[in-house]
């Protein structure tokens, strides 16, 4: 059995893993009210503890990709624009994203608070924006078009 579908496809879900919560949170957060849910406990660990094991996993097979393919996969365009759009992607989760969930998180909104609204305005904004590159990422690993 070829090992590379299977790595492949393990990649994929890491990198999808390590942004989803960052994504998702800020639409699950608009429903909760209370005591958050299952699927929303669940995402809030991931977006916490799980992001160093998610992180670990993806360097491992991405690392295991490159020695199945080969170093030359490095000089693709297609592929540098995409690590580049998901690196953008990591720090604005890292920077931006996770600390300004953890505000709303933090903060009980009752149905006239206005700030709290704000701030869960801004941060899914923050998220399509996320989802966008995202797409464009999906897009580019899809069609590998010739760049330059």
């Amino acid at each position: 059995m070829p090992w590379f579908p299977v790595l492949l496809v393990i990649h994929i879900a890491l990198a999808v893993g390590l942004l989803l919560p960052s994504v998702l949170l800020p639409f699950v957060l608009r429903r909760t009210t209370g005591e958050p849910g299952g699927a929303t406990r669940a995402l809030m660990a991931l977006q916490g503890t799980g992001t160093l094991v998610i992180a670990g996993g993806l360097a491992l097979t991405g690392a295991a990709m490159l020695w199945v393919l080969g170093p030359q996969l490095l000089t693709q365009p297609w592929l540098m624009v995409a690590l580049t759009l998901y690196a953008i992607n990591l720090v604005v989760a890292a920077v931006i994203s996770r600390p300004n969930l953890r505000q709303l998180v933090g903060l009980r909104a009752t149905s006239d608070d206005a700030t709290w609204h704000r701030r869960a305005r801004r941060q899914r904004y923050v998220a399509y924006g996320m989802a966008g590159i995202i797409g464009v990422i999906g897009f580019l690993m899809s069609t590998k078009p010739d760049l330059w």
